[in-house]
C-alpha cells in the first residue's frame, strides 16, 4: 500500500487488511511517502503494536514508486496491491488467492465499490458507478467473471510482476492499466471476478475531486497517445464533449454580440451544445440519485460536470503532450 497524506483513511484501510480470514502467513507493507498531515506518526504507531505491519520509506512519494519499493521489500510469492482509500472485506485475500490458483491468471481483481459517507461523497460514488459518470466499466459496476483488460487493484503472482518489470514509475496515474497491458502483451492473463469487491472512499471535497480528475485524465491522455491501439473510443468521449460545449458556448456568445448588426444569427445555434449537456446532467441526476437523498442529488449536479470537464481537460493536456509542464503538480499520490 502506497501512503501519502492519508491520515483520514489509512487506519481503516490497514485494519481491514489485518482482519483478513486468509489462513496462510502474510504481511502488510506500507510504502510511506513524505506526509505532512500526521500520516507518518499514525503509521509508525500502528506498526509498533502489530509485527505484521512493515513500513518502508518512499522518498519519491509517487504511487508507482511506492508500489515498487513495497513489492521489492515483500517476501511472499503473492502480492496484493491495496489503496489507502480502500477497505477490503475480510474474505478478499482468501478469494483472490483461490481465484489466482484456480484460473492460473497472473493478476486477479474485482470491483471498486465506491461508497460515500457525506452527501457529497455519495454523489461522487454514484457518478463513479454509472455509465454517465466513469463509463460503467466492470471494475466500477461489476460484470461476468473472465479475462479483462484491467481490474481494480489486483492480486499478482510475484514472478509475473518481476517478469514484466514491475510498475512503470514514469507513469503517475493509470499505472495499473499500463502494467496489465504489459502482462497481456507477454501472453499473461488478467482476470476479473465480481466476487472481489473493495469499498472505496471518494475524495471528500470538490477541490480534491477536481485535482484527482485532472490528474487522472492527464495521464489517461498520455497513455492514449503512447499506446493508441490499446485504447477504446470511450476514453475520447469526455474531451470531445468538453470541446463541443466550449465551442458551442463561444459561438453562442458571438451570436449574441452580433445580434444588433444581424450579420450572423446562426451563431446562436451554438447554445444548443451547452443546453443539451445541461439537460443530460439534469436527467441523469433525476434518474440515478433517488436512493441517495435530496442533498446528494444536488451535489450530483455539480459533481458530474466536475468529473467530465476536469477529466476531459486533463486528457487533452496529456494527449497534446503538455504533461511535462504540470507533472510536478499532479504526479504524487493525492
Amino acid at each position: 500500500m502506497p501512503v501519502l497524506n492519508d491520515v483520514t483513511h489509512v487506519r481503516d484501510a490497514v485494519l481491514s487488511l489485518l482482519d483478513q480470514d486468509y489462513t496462510g502467513p502474510f504481511e502488510v507493507t506500507l510504502a510511506l511517502g513524505p506526509s505532512i498531515d500526521g500520516t507518518t506518526e499514525l503509521v509508525e504507531e500502528m506498526a509498533s503494536v502489530d509485527p505484521r505491519i512493515r513500513v518502508v520509506e518512499n522518498e519519491v512519494g509517487s504511487t508507482p514508486a511506492g508500489l515498487n519499493i513495497a513489492i521489492r521489500a515483500s517476501q511472499y510469492p503473492v502480492v496484493i496491491r491495496v489503496d489507502a482509500h480502500s477497505v477490503l472485506p475480510a474474505d478478499y485475500a482468501r478469494i483472490a488467492v483461490e481465484t489466482l490458483e484456480r484460473t492460473g491468471a497472473d493478476n486477479v481483481g474485482g470491483v471498486m465499490d465506491a461508497q460515500g459517507e457525506s452527501p457529497f461523497q455519495k454523489a461522487v460514488a454514484r457518478a463513479y458507478g454509472t455509465k454517465i459518470g466513469l463509463g460503467g466499466t466492470p471494475l466500477h459496476v461489476g460484470g461476468p467473471e473472465g479475462r479483462a483488460e484491467t481490474v481494480y487493484l489486483g492480486c499478482f503472482r510475484m514472478d509475473s510482476l518481476v517478469r514484466v518489470g514491475l510498475f512503470d514509475e514514469g507513469i503517475k496515474r493509470g499505472q495499473d492499466w499500463e502494467l496489465n497491458r504489459r502482462i497481456r502483451d507477454l501472453g499473461g492473463t488478467v482476470w476479473f471476478t465480481p466476487r472481489l469487491r473493495v469499498v472505496y472512499r471518494p475524495r471528500p471535497s470538490l477541490a480534491r475531486l477536481a485535482r484527482q480528475m485532472v490528474s487522472t485524465g492527464l495521464w489517461r491522455g498520455e497513455l492514449a497517445r503512447r499506446f493508441p491501439a490499446a485504447n477504446g473510443i470511450r476514453y475520447f468521449a469526455p474531451p470531445v464533449m468538453v470541446v463541443g460545449v466550449v465551442l458551442g458556448l463561444l459561438l453562442g456568445v458571438a451570436g449574441v454580440a452580433t445580434m444588433p448588426a444581424g450579420t450572423a444569427p446562426w451563431l446562436l445555434l451554438g447554445f444548443v451544445a451547452p443546453a443539451a449537456y445541461l439537460l443530460i446532467v439534469a436527467v441523469a441526476t433525476v434518474a440515478v440519485t433517488r436512493p441517495d437523498g435530496f442533498r446528494a442529488g444536488l451535489w450530483f449536479l455539480v459533481v458530474l460536470p466536475c468529473i467530465h470537464f476536469c477529466w476531459g481537460i486533463g486528457f487533452l493536456l496529456g494527449y497534446l503532450k503538455l504533461t511535462d509542464n504540470i507533472t510536478a503538480h499532479t504526479g504524487r499520490h493525492p
